[in-house]
C-alpha cells in the first residue's frame, strides 16, 4: 500500500467513532422493519447520468452505508438551492410520497449563496432558514421525521495548507435553527473539512472529481463520495437518528469499498438534466 494511501487510512481512522447505540425515541420511531430516508439537496449529493462520470454524489453511495431496510430515495438535483427545489415542486414531489416513520435528510448552502440569482439565492439568517422550515414543516406534517445536514465543505486550502470553509454563514444559520425546531443535525460540513484538513492539499484531490480536462473542487468522484457518504452514516448514528443496526461497514478500510462499490455504483441512462 502506498504512502499516500496509508494517510488517507489514518486519516479516516481518526475520525471520531459514532455512538454505540441509537436514543430510545429513535428506537420507538420504528414502524416497521423497513423505511425510507429521502435526500432534498444539490449536486454534490445528487445521482448522476453517464454523461457526469466519474463525478458521483455522496447520496449514490450511502446505500452501502445503511441496512437494506432503509431504502434510500434521493432526489437531490444538480444546482438547486433551498428555494429553488421549493419552487419548482421538488419538495411536493417527496412529500407526496413520505410516509410516517420515514426520513427527510436536508442538504441546501452551495447554491443559496449565489446572490445574483435571485432565483437561487437565499440570506443565511432570514429566507435560507424560512425555507428550510417548509422541508421540517412538511416532513413532520407527514409523520415523517426531519433531518438537517450542514453542507460538505468544497477542496480549498489557504497558503499554509490549512482548509478553508467557503459556506459562510449558512452552517451556522442550519445548527441555529436545528436547535430552535428540536431537530437533529448531521454536521457534515465540519467533519469534511476537517477529513480534508487531515488528508492535505495533495490526497484531497484524490476524492474529488480531478480528470485529465477537469479541476472540480466542489465535486466528488467514487472515493469521494464514499468517504462523505460514511460521514453522513456516522452523523445518522451519533445523532440518534439510525440505531446501530441500520448503519453498516462504517469502519471499513476506504481500499476495500472501493473495490466493492466499484462493481455497484451505477449512473442513470441519458444526460444530466439543467
Amino acid at each position: 500500500m502506498s504512502t499516500t494511501r496509508r494517510a488517507t487510512l489514518a486519516a479516516l481512522a481518526a475520525l471520531p467513532l459514532a455512538a454505540s447505540f441509537a436514543s430510545p425515541a429513535a428506537a420507538r420511531s420504528h414502524r416497521t422493519d423497513r423505511r425510507t430516508l429521502y435526500v432534498a439537496g444539490d449536486s454534490t449529493a445528487a445521482q448522476k447520468y453517464v454523461d457526469a462520470e466519474p463525478e458521483t454524489g455522496w447520496g449514490m453511495a450511502l446505500p452501502f452505508f445503511l441496512a437494506d431496510r432503509i431504502e434510500v430515495a434521493n432526489h437531490a438535483v444538480n444546482g438547486r438551492s433551498s428555494k429553488s427545489f421549493v419552487d419548482e415542486g421538488r419538495l411536493d414531489a417527496v412529500l407526496a410520497t413520505i410516509r410516517p416513520g420515514d426520513f427527510m435528510l436536508i442538504q441546501f448552502a452551495h447554491n443559496d449563496e449565489k446572490r445574483a440569482d435571485p432565483t437561487r439565492y437565499t440570506e443565511p439568517w432570514s429566507t435560507y432558514q424560512q425555507y428550510l422550515k417548509l422541508y421540517i414543516d412538511g416532513a413532520r406534517a407527514k409523520g415523517a421525521r426531519p433531518v438537517l445536514a450542514t453542507s460538505v465543505e468544497r477542496r480549498k486550502f489557504d497558503a499554509d495548507g490549512n482548509a478553508v470553509p467557503t459556506h459562510g454563514d449558512y452552517p451556522a444559520a442550519m445548527r441555529a435553527l436545528a436547535e430552535e425546531e428540536g431537530v437533529a443535525l448531521l454536521d457534515v460540513e465540519a467533519l469534511s473539512l476537517a477529513l480534508w484538513q487531515r488528508l492535505g492539499v495533495e490526497e484531497t484531490k484524490v476524492y474529488f472529481n480531478w480528470t485529465a480536462t477537469e479541476q472540480d473542487n466542489t465535486h466528488f468522484n467514487p472515493p469521494g463520495a464514499i468517504a462523505v457518504a460514511r460521514l453522513v452514516a456516522r452523523e445518522l448514528l451519533h445523532a440518534g437518528v439510525l440505531p446501530a443496526r441500520d448503519v453498516r461497514r462504517i469502519g471499513d478500510e476506504i481500499d476495500e469499498l472501493a473495490d466493492v462499490w466499484a462493481s455497484r455504483l451505477t449512473w442513470l441512462p441519458g444526460t444530466t438534466p439543467a
